[in-house]
């Protein structure tokens, strides 16, 4: 058995540490099976020797954070915990303030928490990642929360009109009909956050729009929250059509999977140029999801995987 001793600068401090209700101080406890008490100005552990050294590595890391950031959230004291100890931790992603049919949504994993947090933070994100990991769920759900809490004005949802291998042909119906096959999967993400006739009172009074990518050039839009989706399909000169139609109070997410480009074969997709063009600038904040971060169907994890050895292969 062994004890250490942690001395803070600002007493005040034990409460970002400790978490509200306690709540981070429990996870280390239980993680690392040490004893931990605070009093005044330091923080006493005690426990098994090994324990002790993880526990106090622990706490001054989150030291670090809380002066740096002001607030500790439960997935840093996961992440801490993590790399301190080696061992994968269970992460609690805390929820969007957005329930739906008294269900509500959180993200739920370590990639979709950076996700959530990049877009709260940042006016323009950029977010790629294999098929389901969330990249259109997670936006639309921001989306709808900045709307409720009336932070922006007005939602608008953008797609290429970019047909996926396939040609559709001469569409019936009037433009809304024609375009309604490309927008459906942000409508259908939309659906999991609000009930239909909320979505079509919001559309008719233009607070939500749904419009393919051709429509938005010479627009501005002032406090609003754009979503580009299968933002892979767009050439660079409609990427940069799309970015530079940002308004005052406006925030923008890009999102996209490089892997399934549905571009003619020689065209330099805008996602993948936009990513590499904006890297440094201040207020752009790019998102990298991955295999772990599929959430659908189990299977889909792996489907992700054979596709993805199989390109190697086509490629010797």
């Amino acid at each position: 058995m062994s004890e250490a001793t942690i001395p803070l600068v600002d007493p005040k401090s034990l409460l970002t540490l400790f978490g509200t209700r306690d709540q981070h101080l429990r996870k280390i406890r239980d993680s690392l099976g040490v004893s931990v008490s605070g009093r005044n100005d330091r923080i006493h552990i005690e426990g098994q020797d090994e324990a002790v050294a993880h526990a106090t590595e622990v706490f001054e890391q989150l030291k670090v954070l809380a002066s740096r950031y002001g607030v500790l959230s439960p997935e840093e004291v996961s992440q801490v915990l993590s790399t301190v100890t080696g061992k994968s931790m269970e992460i609690e992603h805390s929820p969007i303030e957005l329930q739906f049919a008294g269900r509500p949504i959180r993200p739920r994993t370590a990639g979709q928490a950076r996700y959530v947090t990049a877009i709260h933070e940042h006016d323009l994100v950029f977010c790629t990642g294999p098929a389901g990991t969330g990249k259109t769920y997670l936006a639309v759900a921001m989306a709808v929360q900045a709307l409720k809490q009336e932070i922006i004005r007005k939602i608008v949802l953008v797609r290429p009109a970019v047909e996926a291998g396939e040609s559709l042909g001469f569409l019936p119906g009037d433009l809304q009909a024609k375009i309604n096959p490309y927008l459906r999967p942000l409508l259908d993400a939309l659906r999991e956050m609000m009930d239909y006739d909320q979505i079509k009172r919001y559309t008719e009074q233009d607070l939500i729009e749904m419009i393919p990518l051709a429509y938005m050039r010479g627009r501005t839009l002032n406090e609003a929250f754009c979503i580009l989706d299968e933002a892979q399909n767009t050439t660079v000169a409609q990427m940069k059509m799309f970015l530079t139609r940002m308004g005052l109070g406006t925030k923008m997410v890009v999102s996209g999977d490089t892997t399934q480009v549905d571009l003619p074969s020689h065209t330099r997709s805008g996602l993948l140029d936009a990513v590499h063009r904006l890297e440094g600038i201040e207020g752009f904040a790019h998102v990298a999801l991955n295999n772990k971060d599929i959430v659908r169907h189990r299977l889909v994890q792996e489907i992700v995987r054979v596709y993805e050895e199989e390109e190697p292969k086509k490629r010797r």
